[in-house]
């Protein structure tokens, strides 16, 4: 069987750990051969291929981004896109089969191309926000997590040093597990997620508290959160190739305006890409490398369509559907626990 692999979407720490796992497996329980895609669904589209040899993977669980490049590329677009283009290239380079590594948006161009095409895809959950749905847990998550926590704790000393409150945003789209996260373990003061809109008096009521209990005021919000007056998420800087918004600036609106009510003087922080480089953590390397070697047994089963998950601790399969069909949002309960620790 000859396997073709891709990266898509923004890259995270992982994506390498799966490429291993994947082609480790593949090799020595099923003799298959792989290769892979450059620049995610652009190298599908434009047959740009390289091969991948068990040689080519040594020690790359803890190496950051991806050898294979990635870009955001709708495989629908461009003269060459489309399932029917797609399946002719995949015949003629003799490829079986395609694990396509990525988030929402990868797998949802995955996903047409099995519905429309009956094309042979298997998916991998990748992004650091957690926000697909069918699986507990994506690799990527857990080293942003750890490096937006470091992020606070920086923040926290120079914000001390000058008796400023901070404001760090940090990424997630439309979904606030990083923020929860990180903003638990280093210990913020209010934590600022979409899936729970506030009003600007409450978070400056929070930051006075903390500034009459004679600490400085740090406060984390994910990219994107709305005030209660919003209707959408902050967004400047236009739409991606699947036509999403880019978010991102949150962090700069709330800055000035908790300095003109509170008085006390605020700096924002915006972690951006930092988010998503360097080498994964030991939980995502774990965990990419069990996925890899799970999708390659989907593969090998021709179970197209699927796409391996995370549920407790067991490596199971769902259907890129369930994947796609809705976000892993946090839940009601969880935010509340959060919020006992506010201010």
């Amino acid at each position: 069987m000859k396997i073709g692999i891709l990266t898509s979407g923004g890259d995270c720490p992982g994506l390498n750990a799966v490429i291993r796992g994947a082609v480790l497996k593949g090799v020595i329980t099923h003799e298959a051969e792989f290769v892979g895609f450059r620049w995610g669904w652009r190298g599908v589209v434009e047959g740009d291929i390289m091969p991948i040899t068990r040689h080519d993977v040594r020690g790359l669980s803890k190496q950051g981004g991806t050898i294979l490049g990635s870009s955001r590329t709708n495989p629908f677009e461009g003269e060459n896109g489309g399932p029917g283009n797609i399946r002719r290239m995949l015949e003629a380079e003799g490829i079986d089969a395609i694990i396509a590594i990525g988030g929402e948006g990868t797998l949802t161009a995955a996903r047409r191309l099995v519905d429309e095409g009956g094309l042979p895809v298997i998916g991998v959950p990748k992004t650091i926000d957690n926000d697909l749905a069918a699986t507990d847990y994506s690799f990527g998550f857990d080293t942003a997590v750890e490096i937006a926590t470091e992020a606070i704790d920086r923040l926290r000393t120079t914000a001390e040093s000058h008796n400023r409150a901070m404001v760090l945003e940090v990424m997630g789209r439309h979904v606030g597990w990083i923020a929860l996260h990180s903003g638990m373990a280093g210990g913020a003061h209010a934590i600022l997620i979409p899936e729970q809109p506030m009003g600007i008096d409450e978070i400056c009521h929070y930051v006075e508290s903390v500034r009459d209990r004679g600490r400085a005021p740090l406060i984390v919000v994910a990219e994107g959160f709305k005030l209660d007056t919003m209707d959408e998420a902050h967004s400047h800087l236009g739409l991606d190739a699947f036509n999403r918004p880019r978010l991102g600036g949150i962090a700069e609106k709330l800055a000035p305006m908790i300095e003109e009510r509170t008085g006390i003087e605020s700096r924002h922080t915006v972690l951006g890409h930092i988010q998503r480089g360097g080498a994964p953590s030991a939980y995502d390397r774990v965990l990419a490398t069990r996925l890899g070697m799970a999708a390659v047994d989907a593969a090998v089963d021709r179970a197209w369509g699927s796409m391996v998950t995370l549920r407790g601790t067991d490596i199971a399969r769902v259907t890129i559907a369930e994947a796609t069909g809705g976000l892993n949002l946090v839940p009601q309960s969880r935010y509340d626990e959060a919020k006992i620790l506010f201010g």
